[in-house]
Protein backbone atom coordinates (compact mmCIF):
# COMPACT_ATOMS: atom_id res chain seq x y z
CA UNK A 1 0.00 0.00 0.00
CA UNK A 2 2.68 2.34 1.10
CA UNK A 3 4.75 1.52 -2.18
CA UNK A 4 1.23 1.81 -4.41
CA UNK A 5 1.16 5.69 -2.52
CA UNK A 6 4.80 6.45 -2.78
CA UNK A 7 4.53 5.82 -6.90
CA UNK A 8 1.62 8.14 -6.79
CA UNK A 9 2.99 10.73 -5.24
CA UNK A 10 5.88 10.81 -7.68
CA UNK A 11 3.43 10.56 -10.78
CA UNK A 12 2.06 13.67 -9.21
CA UNK A 13 4.74 15.32 -8.69
CA UNK A 14 6.00 14.52 -12.62
CA UNK A 15 3.17 15.68 -14.13
CA UNK A 16 2.31 18.59 -12.39
CA UNK A 17 3.34 21.34 -14.78
CA UNK A 18 6.41 23.19 -14.02
CA UNK A 19 6.42 26.90 -13.48
CA UNK A 20 8.46 29.23 -15.81
CA UNK A 21 11.32 30.93 -14.40
CA UNK A 22 10.45 34.37 -14.42
CA UNK A 23 12.89 36.92 -15.01
CA UNK A 24 12.60 40.10 -13.73
CA UNK A 25 13.90 43.09 -15.68
CA UNK A 26 15.30 44.53 -12.73
CA UNK A 27 17.41 42.06 -11.44
CA UNK A 28 19.47 42.39 -15.37
CA UNK A 29 20.46 46.01 -15.51
CA UNK A 30 17.32 47.58 -16.48
CA UNK A 31 16.78 51.21 -15.14
CA UNK A 32 13.16 52.34 -14.53
CA UNK A 33 13.62 55.19 -16.54
CA UNK A 34 11.44 57.25 -19.04
CA UNK A 35 14.62 58.92 -20.68
CA UNK A 36 17.01 56.45 -21.54
CA UNK A 37 16.63 53.87 -24.24
CA UNK A 38 17.40 50.67 -22.82
CA UNK A 39 16.31 48.37 -25.75
CA UNK A 40 19.83 46.13 -25.70
CA UNK A 41 19.21 45.37 -21.79
CA UNK A 42 16.03 44.58 -22.30
CA UNK A 43 16.56 42.43 -25.16
CA UNK A 44 19.53 40.97 -23.19
CA UNK A 45 17.08 39.46 -20.72
CA UNK A 46 14.70 37.43 -23.22
CA UNK A 47 17.83 36.08 -24.76
CA UNK A 48 19.09 35.26 -21.53
CA UNK A 49 15.64 33.22 -20.96
CA UNK A 50 15.53 31.57 -23.74
CA UNK A 51 19.46 30.77 -23.81
CA UNK A 52 18.08 28.61 -20.51
CA UNK A 53 15.13 26.89 -22.12
CA UNK A 54 12.71 29.68 -21.69
CA UNK A 55 10.83 32.16 -19.34
CA UNK A 56 8.60 34.59 -17.75
CA UNK A 57 10.23 38.31 -19.07
CA UNK A 58 8.54 40.67 -15.89
CA UNK A 59 8.12 44.15 -16.47
CA UNK A 60 7.66 45.75 -12.93
CA UNK A 61 6.46 49.05 -11.81
CA UNK A 62 8.05 51.85 -13.49
CA UNK A 63 8.57 52.86 -16.76
CA UNK A 64 11.15 51.34 -19.59
CA UNK A 65 12.14 53.30 -22.40
CA UNK A 66 12.67 50.47 -25.10
CA UNK A 67 12.65 50.08 -29.31
CA UNK A 68 11.67 46.86 -30.74
CA UNK A 69 12.30 43.61 -28.66
CA UNK A 70 12.06 40.50 -30.27
CA UNK A 71 10.36 37.26 -28.27
CA UNK A 72 12.32 33.70 -29.02
CA UNK A 73 10.28 30.11 -28.35
CA UNK A 74 9.00 29.89 -24.80
CA UNK A 75 9.59 33.58 -23.65
CA UNK A 76 6.54 35.16 -22.49
CA UNK A 77 5.60 38.85 -21.48
CA UNK A 78 4.10 39.82 -18.13
CA UNK A 79 3.44 43.60 -17.31
CA UNK A 80 3.30 44.26 -12.86
CA UNK A 81 0.76 46.54 -11.67
CA UNK A 82 2.34 50.29 -12.67
CA UNK A 83 4.53 48.93 -15.38
CA UNK A 84 4.54 50.56 -18.36
CA UNK A 85 6.82 49.42 -21.78
CA UNK A 86 7.24 52.80 -23.67
CA UNK A 87 8.24 52.75 -27.01
CA UNK A 88 10.54 55.23 -28.49
CA UNK A 89 9.30 57.85 -30.86
CA UNK A 90 12.41 56.77 -33.11
CA UNK A 91 12.18 55.13 -35.81
CA UNK A 92 15.43 53.96 -35.90
CA UNK A 93 14.72 52.33 -33.03
CA UNK A 94 12.57 50.08 -35.13
CA UNK A 95 14.80 47.47 -37.65
CA UNK A 96 13.59 47.30 -41.41
CA UNK A 97 12.84 43.33 -41.60
CA UNK A 98 10.66 41.06 -43.73
CA UNK A 99 6.98 41.66 -42.14
CA UNK A 100 3.43 41.88 -43.77
CA UNK A 101 1.40 45.34 -44.25
CA UNK A 102 -1.65 46.41 -45.09
CA UNK A 103 -2.42 42.61 -46.76
CA UNK A 104 1.01 42.40 -48.76
CA UNK A 105 4.33 40.77 -47.41
CA UNK A 106 7.05 42.79 -48.14
CA UNK A 107 9.78 44.58 -45.67
CA UNK A 108 8.79 46.99 -42.96
CA UNK A 109 10.00 48.38 -39.46
CA UNK A 110 9.35 46.13 -36.59
CA UNK A 111 6.51 46.61 -34.06
CA UNK A 112 7.37 47.30 -30.46
CA UNK A 113 6.64 43.80 -29.53
CA UNK A 114 7.17 41.22 -31.91
CA UNK A 115 6.97 36.95 -32.00
CA UNK A 116 8.22 34.87 -34.25
CA UNK A 117 7.28 31.27 -34.63
CA UNK A 118 6.82 31.18 -30.73
CA UNK A 119 3.87 28.81 -30.07
CA UNK A 120 2.20 29.79 -26.91
CA UNK A 121 3.47 33.42 -26.49
CA UNK A 122 1.61 35.50 -23.92
CA UNK A 123 1.09 39.49 -22.90
CA UNK A 124 -0.54 39.53 -19.69
CA UNK A 125 -0.93 42.65 -17.67
CA UNK A 126 -2.32 44.55 -15.47
CA UNK A 127 0.31 46.95 -16.88
CA UNK A 128 0.45 48.87 -20.31
CA UNK A 129 2.37 48.77 -23.48
CA UNK A 130 2.34 52.71 -24.67
CA UNK A 131 3.65 53.23 -28.36
CA UNK A 132 4.24 56.78 -27.27
CA UNK A 133 3.09 57.27 -31.12
CA UNK A 134 3.01 61.12 -31.12
CA UNK A 135 5.54 62.19 -32.63
CA UNK A 136 4.61 59.70 -35.29
CA UNK A 137 1.20 60.88 -35.47
CA UNK A 138 2.08 64.30 -36.49
CA UNK A 139 4.67 63.30 -39.16
CA UNK A 140 2.12 61.55 -40.86
CA UNK A 141 -0.42 64.12 -40.67
CA UNK A 142 2.13 66.94 -41.85
CA UNK A 143 3.19 65.09 -44.70
CA UNK A 144 -0.42 63.99 -45.70
CA UNK A 145 -0.78 67.70 -45.87
CA UNK A 146 1.66 68.88 -47.78
CA UNK A 147 1.04 66.02 -50.32
CA UNK A 148 -2.36 67.58 -50.18
CA UNK A 149 -1.23 71.13 -51.18
CA UNK A 150 0.92 69.67 -54.05
CA UNK A 151 -2.25 67.91 -55.61
CA UNK A 152 -0.95 64.54 -54.75
CA UNK A 153 -2.63 61.82 -52.40
CA UNK A 154 -0.40 59.47 -50.21
CA UNK A 155 -0.67 56.38 -48.23
CA UNK A 156 0.19 54.54 -45.11
CA UNK A 157 3.30 53.59 -45.53
CA UNK A 158 5.08 56.57 -46.54
CA UNK A 159 5.49 57.62 -43.50
CA UNK A 160 7.63 55.07 -41.15
CA UNK A 161 5.95 53.93 -38.45
CA UNK A 162 5.64 50.99 -36.15
CA UNK A 163 3.00 48.58 -34.92
CA UNK A 164 2.38 47.96 -31.47
CA UNK A 165 2.06 44.59 -31.47
CA UNK A 166 3.14 41.59 -34.59
CA UNK A 167 2.66 38.20 -34.08
CA UNK A 168 3.67 36.36 -36.64
CA UNK A 169 2.68 32.21 -37.15
CA UNK A 170 2.11 31.81 -34.05
CA UNK A 171 0.13 29.27 -32.15
CA UNK A 172 -1.55 29.10 -29.14
CA UNK A 173 -1.44 32.88 -28.50
CA UNK A 174 -3.34 34.52 -25.28
CA UNK A 175 -3.28 38.30 -24.77
CA UNK A 176 -4.91 38.81 -21.22
CA UNK A 177 -5.21 42.16 -18.99
CA UNK A 178 -2.87 44.09 -20.68
CA UNK A 179 -3.52 47.78 -21.33
CA UNK A 180 -2.27 48.62 -25.04
CA UNK A 181 -2.11 52.51 -26.15
CA UNK A 182 -0.91 55.46 -28.49
CA UNK A 183 0.30 52.75 -31.21
CA UNK A 184 2.35 54.59 -34.26
CA UNK A 185 0.67 52.30 -36.31
CA UNK A 186 -1.38 49.20 -36.11
CA UNK A 187 -2.58 48.17 -32.11
CA UNK A 188 -2.57 44.37 -32.62
CA UNK A 189 -1.46 42.48 -35.77
CA UNK A 190 -1.83 39.12 -35.75
CA UNK A 191 -0.51 37.46 -39.13
CA UNK A 192 -0.79 33.66 -39.40
CA UNK A 193 -1.79 32.86 -35.99
CA UNK A 194 -4.31 29.64 -34.89
CA UNK A 195 -5.87 29.09 -31.61
CA UNK A 196 -5.71 33.05 -30.10
CA UNK A 197 -7.39 34.74 -27.44
CA UNK A 198 -7.46 38.10 -26.75
CA UNK A 199 -9.39 38.82 -22.97
CA UNK A 200 -9.84 41.49 -20.58
CA UNK A 201 -7.73 43.77 -22.55
CA UNK A 202 -8.13 47.43 -22.85
CA UNK A 203 -6.81 48.67 -26.44
CA UNK A 204 -6.93 53.02 -26.96
CA UNK A 205 -5.72 55.38 -29.26
CA UNK A 206 -6.73 58.84 -29.48
CA UNK A 207 -8.86 61.32 -31.85
CA UNK A 208 -7.81 64.19 -30.12
CA UNK A 209 -5.57 66.72 -29.96
CA UNK A 210 -4.13 65.00 -32.18
CA UNK A 211 -5.48 61.81 -34.46
CA UNK A 212 -3.31 58.55 -34.24
CA UNK A 213 -4.05 57.56 -37.95
CA UNK A 214 -4.75 53.85 -38.59
CA UNK A 215 -4.33 52.72 -35.04
CA UNK A 216 -6.48 49.59 -35.58
CA UNK A 217 -7.55 47.58 -32.73
CA UNK A 218 -6.99 44.28 -33.75
CA UNK A 219 -5.91 43.31 -37.07
CA UNK A 220 -6.73 39.60 -37.60
CA UNK A 221 -4.75 38.17 -41.14
CA UNK A 222 -5.12 34.83 -42.08
CA UNK A 223 -5.98 33.56 -38.63
CA UNK A 224 -7.85 30.59 -37.55
CA UNK A 225 -9.90 29.78 -34.22
CA UNK A 226 -9.20 33.23 -32.62
CA UNK A 227 -11.82 34.67 -29.35
CA UNK A 228 -11.53 37.91 -28.54
CA UNK A 229 -13.80 38.63 -25.60
CA UNK A 230 -14.44 41.12 -22.32
CA UNK A 231 -12.81 44.07 -24.02
CA UNK A 232 -12.27 47.73 -24.45
CA UNK A 233 -11.69 49.01 -28.20
CA UNK A 234 -11.82 52.66 -29.07
CA UNK A 235 -9.16 53.74 -31.71
CA UNK A 236 -8.74 56.27 -34.12
CA UNK A 237 -9.73 53.46 -37.08
CA UNK A 238 -11.40 50.06 -37.10
CA UNK A 239 -11.58 48.80 -34.12
CA UNK A 240 -11.81 44.81 -35.43
CA UNK A 241 -10.79 43.98 -38.71
CA UNK A 242 -10.31 40.48 -40.47
CA UNK A 243 -7.81 40.95 -43.24
CA UNK A 244 -5.81 38.60 -45.45
CA UNK A 245 -4.43 39.90 -48.56
CA UNK A 246 -4.94 42.53 -51.38
CA UNK A 247 -4.56 42.48 -54.92
CA UNK A 248 -6.38 40.99 -58.03
CA UNK A 249 -4.00 37.61 -57.72
CA UNK A 250 -4.17 37.75 -53.89
CA UNK A 251 -6.16 34.93 -53.56
CA UNK A 252 -3.77 32.48 -55.58
CA UNK A 253 -0.95 33.76 -53.48
CA UNK A 254 0.25 31.15 -50.53
CA UNK A 255 1.23 34.25 -48.03
CA UNK A 256 -2.25 34.72 -48.08
CA UNK A 257 -5.56 32.99 -46.98
CA UNK A 258 -8.86 32.50 -44.77
CA UNK A 259 -9.69 34.19 -41.75
CA UNK A 260 -12.08 31.93 -39.79
CA UNK A 261 -14.09 31.02 -37.13
CA UNK A 262 -13.77 33.77 -34.94
CA UNK A 263 -16.05 34.80 -31.95
CA UNK A 264 -15.94 38.31 -30.08
CA UNK A 265 -18.29 38.62 -27.22
CA UNK A 266 -18.92 40.66 -24.65
CA UNK A 267 -16.67 43.34 -25.33
CA UNK A 268 -17.42 47.22 -25.69
CA UNK A 269 -16.45 49.40 -28.30
CA UNK A 270 -15.57 53.53 -28.05
CA UNK A 271 -14.99 55.77 -30.65
CA UNK A 272 -13.46 54.20 -33.71
CA UNK A 273 -14.20 53.84 -37.77
CA UNK A 274 -16.11 50.91 -37.07
CA UNK A 275 -16.63 48.38 -34.77
CA UNK A 276 -16.02 45.12 -37.29
CA UNK A 277 -14.72 45.83 -40.10
CA UNK A 278 -14.41 42.94 -43.19
CA UNK A 279 -12.58 43.25 -46.26
CA UNK A 280 -10.14 46.07 -46.93
CA UNK A 281 -7.35 43.71 -47.37
CA UNK A 282 -9.23 40.25 -47.08
CA UNK A 283 -9.84 37.39 -49.55
CA UNK A 284 -12.02 35.16 -47.74
CA UNK A 285 -13.56 35.27 -44.34
CA UNK A 286 -15.86 32.62 -43.29
CA UNK A 287 -17.77 31.45 -39.81
CA UNK A 288 -17.31 35.06 -38.18
CA UNK A 289 -19.38 35.94 -34.51
CA UNK A 290 -20.02 38.66 -32.75
CA UNK A 291 -22.09 38.75 -29.80
CA UNK A 292 -23.02 40.64 -26.59
CA UNK A 293 -21.45 43.23 -27.45
CA UNK A 294 -22.29 47.38 -26.46
CA UNK A 295 -21.39 49.90 -28.83
CA UNK A 296 -20.86 53.58 -27.72
CA UNK A 297 -19.76 55.36 -30.94
CA UNK A 298 -21.07 56.90 -34.35
CA UNK A 299 -19.48 54.72 -36.12
CA UNK A 300 -20.61 51.12 -38.34
CA UNK A 301 -21.56 47.85 -36.63
CA UNK A 302 -20.80 46.12 -39.58
CA UNK A 303 -19.03 47.25 -42.17
CA UNK A 304 -18.19 45.53 -45.70
CA UNK A 305 -15.30 47.01 -47.75
CA UNK A 306 -15.41 45.56 -51.28
CA UNK A 307 -12.32 45.50 -53.19
CA UNK A 308 -12.87 45.80 -56.88
CA UNK A 309 -9.52 45.01 -57.60
CA UNK A 310 -9.29 41.68 -55.11
CA UNK A 311 -11.51 38.57 -55.52
CA UNK A 312 -13.47 38.60 -51.95
CA UNK A 313 -15.39 35.69 -50.19
CA UNK A 314 -17.40 36.99 -46.81
CA UNK A 315 -19.87 34.01 -45.74
CA UNK A 316 -21.14 32.56 -42.23
CA UNK A 317 -21.16 35.87 -40.15
CA UNK A 318 -23.50 36.70 -37.46
CA UNK A 319 -23.99 40.21 -35.33
CA UNK A 320 -26.26 38.72 -32.47
CA UNK A 321 -27.22 41.02 -29.66
CA UNK A 322 -25.65 44.73 -29.29
CA UNK A 323 -27.04 47.53 -27.71
CA UNK A 324 -25.60 50.86 -27.37
CA UNK A 325 -25.60 53.93 -29.51
CA UNK A 326 -23.65 53.13 -33.17
CA UNK A 327 -23.72 55.64 -36.23
CA UNK A 328 -25.19 52.79 -38.56
CA UNK A 329 -26.25 48.89 -37.95
CA UNK A 330 -24.68 48.24 -41.90
CA UNK A 331 -22.04 49.81 -44.18
CA UNK A 332 -21.55 47.69 -47.26
CA UNK A 333 -19.58 50.14 -49.73
CA UNK A 334 -17.07 49.53 -52.70
CA UNK A 335 -14.09 50.67 -51.18
CA UNK A 336 -11.49 52.05 -53.87
CA UNK A 337 -8.47 53.09 -51.52
CA UNK A 338 -5.06 52.46 -53.25
CA UNK A 339 -7.51 50.50 -56.00
CA UNK A 340 -4.67 48.43 -58.21
CA UNK A 341 -5.48 46.10 -60.75
CA UNK A 342 -1.85 45.87 -62.14
CA UNK A 343 -1.37 43.79 -65.64
CA UNK A 344 -4.07 41.74 -65.19
CA UNK A 345 -7.82 42.00 -66.97
CA UNK A 346 -8.95 40.16 -64.15
CA UNK A 347 -12.54 41.47 -62.93
CA UNK A 348 -12.92 40.78 -59.47
CA UNK A 349 -15.79 40.22 -57.42
CA UNK A 350 -17.28 39.79 -54.09
CA UNK A 351 -19.64 37.41 -52.67
CA UNK A 352 -21.47 37.69 -49.71
CA UNK A 353 -23.48 34.70 -48.36
CA UNK A 354 -25.49 34.12 -45.12
CA UNK A 355 -25.05 37.06 -42.84
CA UNK A 356 -27.27 37.14 -39.84
CA UNK A 357 -27.78 40.53 -37.96
CA UNK A 358 -30.52 39.95 -35.21
CA UNK A 359 -31.03 41.10 -31.63
CA UNK A 360 -30.40 44.42 -32.01
CA UNK A 361 -31.60 47.34 -30.22
CA UNK A 362 -29.25 51.00 -30.69
CA UNK A 363 -29.61 54.29 -31.02
CA UNK A 364 -27.87 55.28 -34.71
CA UNK A 365 -26.84 58.57 -36.88
CA UNK A 366 -28.85 56.16 -39.91
CA UNK A 367 -29.69 52.34 -40.62
CA UNK A 368 -27.29 52.07 -43.04
CA UNK A 369 -25.78 51.38 -46.16
CA UNK A 370 -25.89 48.38 -48.59
CA UNK A 371 -24.39 49.76 -52.69
CA UNK A 372 -21.13 47.38 -53.16
CA UNK A 373 -19.60 47.16 -56.72
CA UNK A 374 -21.71 46.19 -59.70
CA UNK A 375 -20.58 42.41 -60.08
CA UNK A 376 -20.92 41.89 -56.27
CA UNK A 377 -23.37 39.24 -55.31
CA UNK A 378 -25.39 39.35 -51.93
CA UNK A 379 -27.74 36.37 -51.14
CA UNK A 380 -29.09 35.27 -47.42
CA UNK A 381 -28.12 38.43 -45.72
CA UNK A 382 -31.05 38.48 -42.91
CA UNK A 383 -31.94 41.17 -40.54
CA UNK A 384 -33.89 40.05 -37.28
CA UNK A 385 -35.40 41.15 -34.05
CA UNK A 386 -33.96 44.62 -35.06
CA UNK A 387 -34.99 47.80 -33.30
CA UNK A 388 -33.88 50.80 -34.37
CA UNK A 389 -34.08 54.61 -33.62
CA UNK A 390 -32.72 56.80 -35.60
CA UNK A 391 -32.86 60.58 -37.31
CA UNK A 392 -31.94 58.60 -40.93
CA UNK A 393 -34.20 55.71 -40.97
CA UNK A 394 -33.62 54.84 -44.96
CA UNK A 395 -31.75 51.55 -45.44
CA UNK A 396 -29.95 52.08 -48.87
CA UNK A 397 -29.99 48.47 -50.24
CA UNK A 398 -29.50 47.82 -53.97
CA UNK A 399 -29.43 43.49 -53.07
CA UNK A 400 -32.66 41.33 -53.86
CA UNK A 401 -32.19 38.63 -51.56
CA UNK A 402 -32.01 40.70 -48.22
CA UNK A 403 -35.01 39.41 -45.24
CA UNK A 404 -36.70 41.45 -42.42
CA UNK A 405 -37.94 39.77 -39.43
CA UNK A 406 -39.57 42.06 -36.98
CA UNK A 407 -37.30 45.09 -37.54
CA UNK A 408 -38.17 48.04 -36.08
CA UNK A 409 -37.19 51.80 -37.09
CA UNK A 410 -38.36 54.23 -35.35
CA UNK A 411 -41.42 52.40 -34.31
CA UNK A 412 -42.56 51.22 -37.53
CA UNK A 413 -42.03 48.11 -38.94
CA UNK A 414 -39.72 47.37 -42.68
CA UNK A 415 -41.49 44.98 -44.90
CA UNK A 416 -39.29 43.14 -47.84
Amino acid sequence: MMKSLYILALLTAFLRPVKAQQYNILHYGVRSDSTVIQTRAIQKVIDKAFAKGGGVIVIPKGTYLTGALFFKQKTSLVLQEGAVLKGSDEIKDYPFIPSRMEGQSLDYYAALINAYGVDGFSIKGPGTINGNGLKFWKTFWAHREEMKKLGKTSNNLEVSRPRLIFIWKSDHVKIQQVQLRNSGFWTTHLYQCNDVLVEDTNIQSPFKPVPAPSSDGIDLDVCKRVTIRNCYISVNDDAIVIKGGKGPTAHQLPQNGIVEDVLIENCRFGPSHATLTIGSECIHAKNITMKNCVVENNCPILKFKMRGDTFQVFENITIDHITGTCGSVIDLNSWSQFFDLGATEAKPFGIIKNIKVSNIKVKSTKFGVMQGNPLDQVSDFSFINVEVTTSNPVLKNKYEDVQFENVMVNGKAIVH
